[in-house]
């Protein structure tokens, strides 16, 4: 089987599609503790069909903590990233790819033609992908582990 590669990748073949989104009411530290939780650096504020923003840990660490402010009280959507870029579906790999170098972001909600979420396409996500799907980047990796073995 030939390999697919970035052009040839749609964004469906690598996206995730379990979304956990946090409401724009909820403070920064419940944003915090469930991003720890989940064990992931962004979360989409609102929900499926209306989403109105993006926090990152970044955002809660530059907007919040360096600034002093209690992230008991300060919501989500005063410290939420805007705009919010998204990618569809069946965009190719490298679209998505070219559109996150563009604007510095490392991740991209995934929208269907009505607008609603359906999945979440992250930089970590592409590697992972990207890493397992090439053979001659896997040997190299296996080669420098078998050779770091002894060492």
């Amino acid at each position: 089987m030939p390999k697919l590669s970035a052009e040839h990748l749609r964004v469906v073949d690598v996206m995730s599609r379990d979304v956990e989104f946090i409401e724009p009411h909820a403070s920064v530290q419940d944003a915090a503790i469930l991003m720890g939780e989940i064990e992931v650096g962004a979360l989409p504020v609102g929900t499926a069909q209306r989403l109105d923003g993006i926090v990152t840990d970044r955002d809660l660490l530059y907007r919040v903590v360096a600034r002093g402010r209690d992230s008991s009280t300060v919501s989500v959507r005063e410290v939420a990233s805007r705009p919010v870029l998204t990618c569809g579906p069946e965009d190719s790999l490298r679209v998505a790819m070219d559109l996150m170098v563009a604007n510095y972001v490392r991740r991209l909600p995934v929208v269907d033609g009505a607008g609603a979420v359906v999945g979440w396409l992250t930089l970590a996500d592409i590697s992972r992908h990207l890493l397992v799907e090439d053979a001659a980047l896997q040997s190299v990796l296996q080669a420098l582990t078998e050779g770091s073995e002894g060492s």
